[in-house]
């Protein structure tokens, strides 16, 4: 995933009400700036941090900059969310998964029956069906260890019982954490976050619901999904 326009830098000022955060422009001004993340950022909302700010024109958008990146010393992190779909699906076009290289994609954002979607339906590969939901992670307490979520996730757990329930009825499910990172080798969930999300994870039936974990290479120009990541 390239980005359209060259990023913007910015020093983090502060970031508060999740979707907003306040920025020191390069020259020396202060704006505030769109927080593509719902997430508490754990690990992340650091003042004084290098960030990557993309900037809106002739839209409808309230705020004309996004926080896209964030600099750490392992470097570039990043904090968009709704980036991690995209770069899932830039890698499935590409065989990038060989995991999931035979299906095409159908659809995205599937309704899932309960009031929540899962991201992708791909058909068309040798055998059923696969429906696939990513999880953008961006959070690492220790050094080499990704780690999601950074916040309790009901609705994480309600995509864990939609994926189940698929797979109980024939189908292909498989769940995959992309870490928006390029620093870790392995990951968890944060049980000690949410610990029923990491009950609901543990009874899932591996047999039937792969999970998987990737790393991207993450830079000013652009995310690409790299390497899997050894789930702990």
């Amino acid at each position: 995933m390239k980005y359209a326009q060259p990023l913007i830098p910015a020093t983090l000022l502060r970031r508060y009400k999740r979707f907003l955060a306040d920025m020191r422009m390069a020259d020396g001004s202060h704006t505030t700036v769109h927080c593509a993340n719902p997430g508490s950022m754990l690990s992340l909302a650091v003042a004084g941090r290098r960030c990557w700010l993309s900037h809106h024109t002739g839209t409808a958008r309230k705020l004309a900059y996004s926080w896209e990146l964030e600099e750490a010393s392992t470097g570039c992190i990043g904090i968009n969310t709704a980036r991690a779909n995209i770069v899932v699906a830039e890698a499935l076009a590409a065989g990038a998964i060989p995991e999931l290289a035979g299906w095409p994609i159908a659809r995205r954002e599937v309704p899932d029956g309960d009031a929540s979607r899962l991201d992708f339906h791909l058909s068309g590969g040798d055998g059923p069906d696969c429906w696939l939901e990513v999880k953008s992670v961006t959070m690492s307490r220790q050094t080499g260890l990704a780690e999601w979520p950074d916040a309790r996730s009901s609705r994480g757990a309600r995509h864990l019982e939609a994926l189940s329930r698929l797979a109980a009825s024939g189908a292909k499910a498989t769940l995959l954490f992309l870490a928006q990172r390029p620093d870790c080798t392995a990951f968890r969930v944060a049980g000690d976050i949410d610990p029923a999300y990491e009950a609901a994870l543990a009874a899932v039936d591996r047999a039937k619901v792969r999970i998987l974990a990737y790393d991207c290479a993450v830079s000013p120009d652009g995310i690409e999904l790299r390497k899997p990541l050894t789930i702990l």
